[in-house]
C-alpha cells in the first residue's frame, strides 16, 4: 500500500543526447513499485519516440522544442510534488522547463551532468570533438547515433554489456543538431530550488573532488556547497539507468527525500577578491579591447621594453565579477612585473567552458599581437605566463615557437583534460608537443598540495619534458596549495613568485 508520503511525487526522467525513454524502464519500473508517480521523456526527434510534428523539419527541432517536451510533461503530472531528473545532455531543457514551471518543481537531479550556466550552449558539453567540429561549421547538422563500439565516445561505458550498447544504440535516434547549439537561457528564477548532484564515479568526477572546487573559494563552485544541495555517488558508467537501475531508483528516492551528503563551504573570502602575496607599487594601466597593459615608470621615454602577458586561468563564468583581469592576483603579478622594468599585460579571455580553448586561444594570440604591436613594447622579447586551467592554452606556442617567444611560464597549471572536462580540442595538449617546443625555455611553479587529478597532469608533463630534454626549469614549492599566490601568504610561497619571475626575466633580457 502506498503512503500518503508516496503518492506525493512525480519523476519526470529525460535522458541524455540520442536517446529516449524506453531506456529508464527499469528504474520507472522500481520508482513505481515504492508509490511514484512516474514518466520517462521522449524528446521530439530522440530516441525511440516522438517525431517531429507534422509539416516540421528535423533540422527545425532545437533546444527550446525538448524544453517545450518537458513544460508538457510537467503540466501532465498529477502529483503535487515534481522531481525533474536531466542526464547529460537532458540537464538543459530540465532546467529551461522548471524555470517555467517553478512553483510545481520540488528538486531538480542532476545525474552524471555539467552544470550549465546561462549562455551556456549544450554543445559545449559534449565529449566528441568530432561532433563538436561538425555542429561549429553547420549548428543545423544531424548528429548520427552512435554504434555500439562508439558510445564511449560519449561517456564511460563501465558497467554496460556489449548486449547493452547495442541495446543501446538499437534504442537511439540521430540528434538534431540545433538541440545543442542554441543557447541555455537562465533567469534566476531556480535559485533556490533544492538540488541533487549524482556523480557516475567511473568517469572521475567524485564527491571528494567537487569539495576541492569548492574549497578552492571560486565563486562560480560556491552554490554547490548550499544547505538544499545534495550529492551521492554511484560507482558505475555514464549510463547508470542501464548499468545499476535499481541502484538508480534507490538513489532518486534517497534525492527526492532531501538527503545526500552536504559539501562544506569554504571559509575564506572568495578567491577572486583575495590581495596578491606580494606589495607592490601600482603602475599605470591602459586597457584596449580584451588586453590590459601595466606599464613601467620609464614606459614613456622613447624606449622598448620587454613583456609578459599573464594568462588567466578556468574556465570561469561568463560575467564574472569582477573580471578575472581585476582580480588582485592577476593585477598583482603584472604590478609586479612592472616593478621590474617590463611590460605587464593581462588578457581577458573567453574561457568559459572546456570546449571554448579554440576560443580562448585565438584571443591570447590576438592579446600577443595588440601586444607586440604597441610602440612602448620590444616585440623581440616576449614572454607568456598561465596560470591552472589556462595551462593548456600554451599548446600553440609550444608546438610551433616563434623566435620573438623567449620564454613560457605555467603557475600551478592544469596540463591535460581532468575528468569531466569534455569537448577539449585535443591540439591543446601540452605534453605531447613537448617535442616541437625545440629549446624553447619552460619555467614550471609545481606546488607540493596539488589536487590529485591535477599534480597527475604535472607529473606526465614533467615526464614528457625529460623524455626530449626540454630546456625547463622547476620552481617547487612542497608546502604550497594552488592559487597559492593569493591563499596562502607565506615566506616560502613569496620566495616561490620571485625565483618563478626572475627566472622569466633572465630569458626575456638574454
Amino acid at each position: 500500500m502506498r503512503s500518503d508520503h508516496e503518492i506525493q511525487t512525480a519523476f519526470i526522467l529525460a535522458s541524455g543526447p540520442f536517446t529516449g525513454g524506453l531506456l529508464w524502464d527499469r528504474v520507472g519500473e522500481k520508482l513505481r513499485e515504492a508509490g511514484a508517480e512516474v514518466h520517462a521523456a521522449t524528446l521530439t526527434g530522440m530516441g525511440g519516440g516522438a517525431a517531429p510534428a507534422s509539416g516540421e523539419d528535423e533540422r527545425e527541432v532545437e533546444l527550446e522544442t525538448h524544453i517545450a517536451d518537458v513544460v508538457r510533461l510537467i503540466d501532465g503530472v498529477t502529483a503535487p510534488e515534481v522531481v525533474l531528473v536531466g542526464h547529460d545532455y537532458a540537464v538543459h531543457p530540465v532546467l529551461g522547463a522548471a524555470q517555467r514551471r517553478v512553483e510545481r518543481v520540488v528538486r531538480v537531479v542532476y545525474l552524471d551532468s555539467g552544470l550549465p550556466q546561462d549562455g551556456d550552449l549544450p554543445l559545449a558539453l559534449v565529449p566528441d570533438t568530432d561532433v563538436q567540429a561538425l555542429l561549429r561549421e553547420r549548428p543545423d547538422a544531424t548528429v548520427p547515433a552512435p554504434a555500439p563500439d562508439q558510445w564511449r565516445r560519449w561517456g564511460d561505458t563501465t558497467g554496460l554489456s556489449p548486449a547493452d550498447l547495442e541495446r543501446l544504440s538499437w534504442l537511439a535516434a540521430p540528434q538534431p543538431g540545433r538541440t545543442l547549439t542554441e543557447p541555455l537561457r537562465l533567469t534566476g528564477a531556480l535559485n533556490g530550488v533544492p538540488t541533487s548532484g549524482i556523480l557516475c564515479t567511473a568517469g572521475g568526477v567524485t564527491i571528494e573532488a567537487v569539495q576541492r572546487m569548492v574549497t578552492s573559494g571560486m565563486p562560480q563552485f560556491q552554490t554547490l556547497a548550499e544547505p538544499n544541495v545534495g550529492f551521492f555517488e554511484l560507482e558505475t558508467g555514464h549510463w547508470p539507468m542501464l548499468s545499476c537501475p535499481d541502484e538508480l531508483a534507490t538513489t532518486l528516492l534517497r534525492a527526492a527525500a532531501g538527503e545526500g551528503h552536504r559539501l562544506s563551504p569554504t571559509s575564506s573570502r572568495p578567491f577572486q577578491g583575495r590581495p596578491f602575496l606580494l606589495d607592490v607599487p601600482v603602475a599605470a594601466r591602459e586597457r584596449t579591447g580584451r588586453l590590459d597593459l601595466h606599464l613601467p615608470d620609464s614606459a614613456g621615454d622613447g624606449g622598448r621594453r620587454p613583456a609578459i602577458l599573464f594568462v588567466h586561468g578556468g574556465p570561469l563564468p561568463r560575467d564574472m565579477v569582477p573580471a578575472p583581469r581585476d582580480w588582485p592576483l592577476y593585477v598583482g603579478y603584472a604590478r609586479l612585473a612592472a616593478s621590474q622594468g617590463v611590460v605587464g599585460a593581462v588578457v581577458a579571455h573567453g574561457l568559459h567552458t572546456t570546449s571554448d580553448y579554440p576560443a580562448a586561444a585565438a584571443d591570447v594570440a590576438e592579446a600577443l599581437r595588440v601586444l607586440r604591436a604597441d610602440s612602448r613594447v620590444d616585440a623581440d622579447r616576449i614572454a607568456l605566463w598561465a596560470f591552472s586551467g589556462g595551462g593548456l592554452l600554451l599548446s600553440d606556442h609550444m608546438a610551433a615557437p616563434p623566435p620573438w617567444l623567449r620564454c613560457v611560464a605555467a603557475s600551478y597549471p592544469v596540463l591535460a583534460p581532468l575528468a569531466g572536462w569534455v569537448g577539449v580540442d585535443p591540439r591543446f595538449a601540452p605534453a605531447a608537443v613537448l617535442p616541437k617546443a625545440s629549446r624553447l625555455p619552460i619555467v614550471l611553479t609545481r606546488v607540493g598540495l596539488e589536487a590529485p587529478e591535477i599534480a597527475a597532469t604535472v607529473a606526465a608533463f614533467l615526464a614528457a619534458a625529460d623524455e626530449c630534454g626540454a630546456a625547463l626549469e622547476l620552481v617547487d614549492v612542497p608546502h604550497a596549495m594552488h592559487g597559492f599566490d593569493v591563499l596562502d601568504p607565506t615566506d616560502e610561497t613569496r620566495e616561490a613568485v620571485r625565483r618563478a619571475l626572475s627566472a622569466v626575466l633572465t630569458h626575456l633580457r638574454a
